[in-house]
């Protein structure tokens, strides 16, 4: 006879191929039985980490991935990485201990409601139904795209339950959303009448598949095209792509948006930083947004159109190929060369210190070609997207940045790692977040080894706070965080750390980049950056906080 917890192992095993997390009391039982079954378990330091490691697993590869805890304590430090996932859309499960089926003793807390108060749905364990409770919890965060708590009662955890079921169904899971045939229509029509078309695309067409069909549209249009952070890398034709719009789009570029007369939005919320506050698009651009959602989420759309990106952008261009539209010519008239160059940096800021803009032109010179760049949150998020490219969406991974939090790139790193097994994964992180996170320092060593490599922009402060609250005269001291030796806490726990007070400092990343992954450690970079320059993204909010 099997127990509710290896019924739960069972059934998660059969659909999930990866399971981070830390042990406690609570998930004593489930570990256990977990580790007879074909799941591979990594575990983290902290359980924050073990929900952020399950995140940009699936952020990674596409494939769902799960976090486990125990009870209490342990559950309630996962919830900032549980808000995250939820309000990032992704599908994240997390198999925690609970309070026993008899009531709560003294250090349970109502962890249901809690959950919910983050926007996660819990389903709860018990005797009879283990398995297919385990099941409708993966279908409802596949479906749903959210994170989903499954709570095993404490004393339910040893409990037998039964044999465990030989045979478990393929997940049920809705079919995409097909878009009205004659909304397309329309948008088709106001395509082939454009004289300046452009298509921008967000992380939804990618999860869609949309990309070789935004392709087709833009061959068959003469669109511009342009993407969001979370969805660089998705036009096949990079010769005529603006790359990413918003704070971290080239200023040029971005002007260029603004003459487009018919804009087409695939799978993009077009939150405030995608839309610059409000002025990317020209007062006069038609703007058509096709999403998931069933109303408009900015004010500059004037026409939405529900549905599957994927399903719309195929449909669109099945259209104007079939009406044989002429290209507007419009993308083969700009010399897109200017568009595309950031700024270099001036090697040294005036503090004497690193301009940071240099150091990330650098290090994107030195990277690997077959990497997946995860990022913490901060104020450093302007270099690594302006400065190091991506081959596709899967390959950026801004976990924190949904929830506007810091502290969960270190625990990135292992989700990662798993996904890719064969990509170098290179975090960048600030300091201030790079503390937050120590914990899973080592895990990163631990799981990326060779192929790890860790950016630490340090400027001895909280960088956004202080471009933001001490330009308005606030307290200087909070901001401020003493010189820490990150290379020093790399070497610690196994890792090379290098400080790099200059350029010069970065010759080791290229030597290390010739070394084989195998016989190479994973190497720190202990970035002296000024804090004095400012990323253009910041420029925006500041101005915006100014009004």
């Amino acid at each position: 006879m099997a127990s509710v917890s290896a019924h739960v192992a069972h059934a998660l095993s059969t659909y999930v191929d990866h399971v981070f997390g830390v042990m406690g009391n609570g998930n004593a039982a489930f570990l256990d039985a977990l580790d007879r079954t074909p799941a591979r378990y990594t575990a983290l330091r902290h359980e924050a980490g073990g929900v952020v490691a399950a995140d940009a697993h699936f952020r990674a590869c596409g494939r769902l991935a799960a976090a486990t805890a125990t009870y209490g304590a342990g559950f309630t430090n996962t919830l900032t990485a549980l808000a995250e996932s939820r309000q990032a859309r992704i599908p994240v499960l997390l198999v925690v201990g609970d309070a026993p089926t008899a009531g709560a003793r003294p250090w349970d807390v109502d962890q249901a409601a809690m959950a919910a108060a983050a926007g996660v749905p819990t389903f709860t364990m018990g005797r009879e139904d283990a398995a297919a409770t385990t099941v409708r919890a993966m279908e409802h965060a596949l479906a749903h795209r959210t994170a989903v708590v499954l709570a095993i009662p404490y004393d339910l955890a040893a409990a037998e339950a039964g044999e465990l079921p030989e045979d478990l169904p393929a997940l049920a899971l809705p079919a995409p959303l097909a878009p009205d045939a004659t909304e397309l229509n329309a948008v088709a029509a106001l395509l082939a009448a454009a004289k300046r078309p452009m298509l921008l695309a967000g992380r939804g067409a990618w999860l869609a598949g949309a990309g070789d069909a935004l392709g087709r549209l833009a061959a068959s249009t003469g669109a511009v095209t342009a993407s969001t952070t979370l969805a660089r890398g998705i036009f096949p034709d990079a010769r005529y792509d603006l790359g990413v719009t918003g704070g971290f789009g080239q200023e040029r570029a971005m002007s260029l948006v603004h003459e487009a007369d018919v804009a087409i939005v695939f799978g993009a919320s077009l939150n405030q930083f995608t839309m610059r506050f409000g002025d990317l698009f020209a007062p006069g651009t038609r703007v058509v947004q096709v999403d998931l959602g069933s109303e408009p989420t900015a004010a500059a759309v004037t026409d939405f159109v529900a549905g599957d990106a994927g399903l719309a952008a195929s449909g669109i261009a099945d259209r104007i190929e079939a009406a044989g539209s002429a290209p507007s010519g419009w993308r083969e008239s700009v010399d897109f060369a200017p568009l595309r160059p950031h700024h270099p940096g001036d090697g040294i800021a005036p503090d004497g210190r690193l301009d940071p803009r240099s150091v990330a032109a650098r290090i994107g010179e030195l990277l690997p070609d077959d990497r997946v760049v995860v990022s913490d949150g901060g104020h450093f998020i302007g270099w690594a997207n302006t400065h190091w490219p991506v081959a596709s969406p899967d390959r950026m991974i801004m976990v924190g940045t949904a929830f506007q939090s810091i502290g969960l790139g270190f625990p990135s790193v292992p989700g990662a790692a798993a996904a890719r097994p064969g990509s170098t994964i290179v975090l960048t992180t600030g300091d201030g977040g790079g503390l937050m996170a120590l914990a899973d320092l080592e895990s990163a060593v631990r799981t990326a080894g060779g192929r790890g490599l860790a950016v630490v922009w340090n400027d001895a402060a909280y960088g956004a706070e202080v471009h933001l609250y001490g330009l308005k005269g606030y307290a200087d001291a909070p901001m401020r965080i003493p010189e820490v030796d990150f290379a020093g806490l790399a070497a610690a726990v196994g890792a090379e750390g290098v400080v790099v007070n200059e350029l010069a400092d970065l010759d080791r990343l290229a030597h290390w980049g010739a070394e084989p992954a195998a016989a190479r450690p994973f190497l720190l970079l202990d970035c002296r950056i000024s804090g004095r320059v400012i990323a253009p993204y910041q420029h925006e909010i500041i101005a915006i906080n100014s009004r």
